[in-house]
Parts: C-alpha cells; structure tokens; sequence
C-alpha cells in the first residue's frame, strides 16, 4: 500500500491490499476501495462509496459526492463502482436519491474519459465506453457494451440498450433499442451499429437476425405495436431478438426512439455489404 503524505484517509475509510492513493487525495470515512485500486492526485471519494479492485482514478475525479437534486435530504445513499473501471481527469459520480435507486452504480471494466458525469441513480452495465464530456442525466440506465460518443448528453430516464452506439453530440430524449445505432444533434435512430457488433464478435448470421428485427419494427408501414406484434409472432424466439423485446416490453409506458423516416435503405449499408450479411 502506497499513501502520499499530504492525502487524507479518514478514520474508518476500508482500503485493499496494493492501494496507491497520490498527492492531495481525499478518501472519506465510509469509502471503500478495493486491492489494488490507483487514486491519482487531487482525487475526492466521499460519501458510501465503493471502488472495485483494480480501477484506476485519474487526477480530479470526484466520486460520491450528494445528488443534485431538489429532494435529498441527507439520506443514506451511495455510489458502486465495478472492478477495473478507469476514470480519466475529472470525472463525477454522483450518489443517488431516496426517491430514485439510493444508489449510482457503475459496472465492471468500464472506460469514462475525461470530463465525464454520471448522475444520481444512473445504472450503468459493464464494459460501457464514455467518451470526453458525455453528461449522464439522474435516473438513466445504460446497458451492457454501449459506447456514447463525446459530448453527448442523455435525458433523465432515459434507457439505452446493451451494445448500441450514441455519436458525439448527440442530444437523446428517449429511450434507445439495443444494438441501435443513433445520431445527430437531436439524436435519432439511423440504423444497427453494425461496426460495433463485427468488432465484438457477432457473425453474419446474427447480425443479419438482427437487420430483418430491425425491418419489422422501423421499416415497415403500419403502427409500431403491430408491427412489434409481428415481429414477436415471427422472430420472438430468436435469442438477440428476445433481448430487444424485453427491453421493449420493460419499458412500456417509455417514449421509444424512432427513425425520422421509413428505413428501407438498411440492406446497402456499405459496412453492411463489407460484412457480407
């Protein structure tokens, strides 16, 4: 265990086997870091705030500190980051409400770059990138593998689905299917994130699963509850398709990300066709 002098630990903090906490670094007294968790100078942990083994906390990162929120009234509330998260400068994490979940959690193997802000209560899955400035609202959930490029900003409650794509800038207001992939400065739903799936492993008959899925439900004439309803009669038992109805159906009264148009164009994607799907 390594320990600057000029940091302070407070009585009570629960440090692991091969801590290294730098210059100037506050570590409260109900925080808990896991073996060999790496706090960098200048960092602040507050608050019922666990880090998991193996994360690493770059300069200004600020974790734990009460949510901004009109109703907190000094409840017990507390932050769970996963193992082997890093968190570049300057990164905030903020605690939950009452109200909400009564905790913020962060998922395993998680990458948040610099200027980052999670807000209260979000729930965020595992391996899930964050690029420069990306703004989190309270309550929001993300899903496993999802990647949010910078400067994009998530409205609370919002709920992105496992492994899809936000682009940078983005504004999303609304709730976001998994494998999506989404753009614009008002963000809208474009197509799969086809690049992201081949670059985690998915074959071409999965995808292409994945694409007919997508027909059905943003392609095709009709209202969206049939066309969900066909898709569930004619794909219902297909694994990836079972994930994207489940996301659907938890979050019924939720308002669903749509495209701006009828999306026939989907099978001469390029990176498409360079898949060979």
């Amino acid at each position: 265990m390594s320990i600057h002098p000029t940091a302070i630990v407070a009585p009570g903090a629960r440090l692991g086997e091969g801590v290294e906490i730098g210059p100037y670094a506050v570590i409260g007294e109900t925080v808990t870091l896991g073996d060999h968790v790496s706090v960098g100078p200048n960092v602040v942990l507050t608050g019922r705030t666990t880090i998991g083994a193996g994360s690493r906390l770059h300069p200004g990162v600020v974790v734990g500190e009460p949510p901004q929120d009109f109703s907190y009234r000094g409840e017990d509330v507390s932050v769970e980051i996963g193992e082997r998260c890093i968190l570049r400068e300057h990164v905030t994490v903020h605690a939950g409400t009452a109200r909400g979940h009564a905790r913020t959690v962060v998922g395993n193997d998680c990458f948040f770059m610099v200027g980052v802000h999670v807000g209260h209560d979000c729930i965020v899955g595992n391996s899930v990138t964050l690029s420069n400035n990306v703004l989190l609202a309270g309550h929001t959930s993300l899903g496993d593998y999802v990647l949010i490029g910078g400067g994009a900003a998530i409205v609370q409650r919002v709920r992105i689905g496992a492994y899809a794509f936000i682009s940078g800038l983005s504004g999303v207001t609304k709730d976001v299917v998994p494998f999506a992939y989404v753009i614009g400065h008002r963000g809208r739903l474009d197509s799969l994130n086809l690049v992201g799936l081949k670059r985690r492993g998915f074959d071409r008959t999965q995808i292409r699963t994945l694409l007919d899925a997508y027909a059905i439900l943003f392609a095709e004439e009709g209202l969206f509850r049939d066309r969900l309803d066909r898709l569930r009669a004619e794909m219902g038992e297909e694994a990836l398709v079972k994930e994207i109805l489940a996301f659907i159906d938890a979050g019924r009264n939720r308002p669903l990300l749509q495209p701006l148009g009828k999306h026939d164009h989907i099978a001469d994607d390029p990176d498409l066709l360079e898949a060979g799907v």
